[in-house]
């Protein structure tokens, strides 16, 4: 690697720019309408970036060629295949991905240094062990979403004593590289606990909370990223992975507060049903309700304002068009239409935003959590499409549940609810759901696609 082909000056110049566009494109995500720009103005900053940092030195440019081919074409076929459920995993290989970039750019680096001095390794000794449980964690975590890995906690007595030591130790083998930077293998220490400890430490969460620590282990990947930044001293890798390191850590903490859960409890508890709870048998005990798509069209007749709240069944079924051509019939005959959107519902935030948007849904029509549930009690039917524990009233009125004080839709509270789901098993959180046995809710069972079909078919013969 030579010395710089253009002026360092023009070199920051286009990294202020970059981190520009990264700060706009970011600012753009924080809304449906603005997503897709923000997404745009920070692939072009994250292009303009990766350009200037190839010609900033003399480079031998045919791997990175070919990297860059064979990277694209993988992520354009992932890109068309991958679908809208299984963007949780894809999201989640991407962190670890990230965080096994930063291990393996900050220990060449480190590796061909003359004199490292105690910024860069300290830098390396973060990044590689930052990285090192990203990588892990992360492939992990998408077993356990794709199914690969059971969905349940999994520990053995003693983990969290483990889990600390292990970390311990890993800091402790980052002094020793600070102290003695001849000694490589110090490194690769760092890296081989700190890949234990991404697998110890995510293997016994649950499946409730792997949305929270998908956020989580984003936040990883940026400070991995960031910490190798300091190793090439390289101010945009710096800027890009504090930016994302942050925004991660702010999504976490939002999702845990819409969870009313704390970072703690996450990493280090469980959420399933507890010993004493009640069984579905005693909550259901024949008090459960179904209906026909013929009967819930004839309470459409009569209806004048509906919301529709939609969840992970929604996803599942690939149902959100069929939801969006529902929403115009019942609005061509004046009925108001709207969507309740839990911050959590499906497997990430934004989820069914982004489902409803690729339906056409129009983004004023999306209303959030507090907002809805303020006029809940004017609504005249409720469409539950595959949502629990975001529609669990018991998170509301029984203290003693794993759910207990989690924001909730108080969809329980419309006239009548309409549920459409499979069965009557229990959602992430593994515990009955009261809302299925009141006396204002009714059961459309069945897969969400077909039965909301039958439903369309029955209000347009209607």
């Amino acid at each position: 690697m030579g010395g710089y082909l253009i002026d360092s000056g023009w070199i920051n110049l286009a990294y202020v720019v970059a981190a520009i566009l990264f700060i706009n494109g970011l600012k753009g995500l924080t809304h449906p309408r603005t997503a897709v720009r923000g997404n745009l103005i920070s692939s072009v900053g994250m292009l303009l970036a990766v350009v200037v940092a190839l010609l900033a030195n003399g480079l031998d440019y045919t791997l990175i060629i070919v990297g860059a081919v064979v990277g694209g074409l993988i992520g354009a076929i992932a890109a068309v295949r991958v679908k809208m459920t299984q963007m949780p995993e894809m999201v989640a290989l991407f962190n670890g991905f990230g965080g096994g970039a930063s291990v393996l750019v900050a220990g060449a680096a480190f590796l061909i240094a003359r004199e490292p001095n105690a910024q860069m390794t300290i830098s390396t000794g973060l990044s590689g062990l930052i990285g090192a449980v990203t990588f892990t964690g992360s492939l992990l975590a998408f077993g356990k979403l794709a199914g690969f890995i059971t969905g349940k906690a999994v520990g053995f007595p003693g983990h969290k004593i483990f889990n600390a030591l292990l970390g311990l130790g890993a800091l402790g083998c980052v002094v020793w590289l600070t102290v003695d930077p001849a000694a490589t293998e110090a490194y690769w220490i760092i890296v081989a606990m700190a890949a234990v400890l991404g697998v110890t430490l995510t293997l016994p969460i649950g499946g409730a909370d792997m949305p929270v620590v998908i956020s989580l282990l984003n936040s990883y990947s940026g400070l991995a990223a960031a910490a190798t930044g300091f190793v090439l001293m390289n101010n945009v890798l710096i800027i890009a992975g504090s930016l994302v390191g942050a925004s991660g850590i702010i999504l976490t903490r939002i999702m845990c507060v819409a969870m009313n859960r704390s970072l703690t409890n996450v990493l280090f508890g469980t959420l399933g049903p507890s010993a004493d709870g009640p069984s579905a048998d005693d909550v259901y005990a024949g008090k459960v309700k179904s209906t026909s798509p013929e009967e819930v069209a004839m309470l459409f007749d009569t209806a004048q304002r509906v919301v529709v709240v939609p969840g992970y069944g929604l996803a599942v079924a690939q149902a959100q068009h069929v939801v969006r051509d529902l929403a115009n019939i019942l609005e061509s005959r004046g009925i108001t239409v709207e969507f309740g959107i839990h911050p959590v519902a499906g497997r990430m935030p934004g989820h069914m935003n982004v489902l409803l948007a690729e339906a056409d849904v129009p983004y004023d029509r999306l209303l959030e959590m507090d907002d809805v549930n303020r006029e809940m009690e004017q609504v005249d039917v409720c469409l539950v499409v595959g949502a629990n524990d975001v529609v669990n009233p018991s998170a509301r009125t029984d203290p003693q549940s794993p759910i207990a004080g989690m924001p909730i839709i108080n969809v329980d509270k419309a006239h009548t609810v309409v549920v459409v789901k499979r069965s009557l098993s229990p959602g992430f959180a593994g515990i009955p759901n009261p809302l299925f046995a009141m006396d204002n809710c009714l059961m459309m069972f069945g897969d969400g696609k077909k039965a909301l079909t039958e439903l369309v078919t029955a209000l347009k013969e209607g």
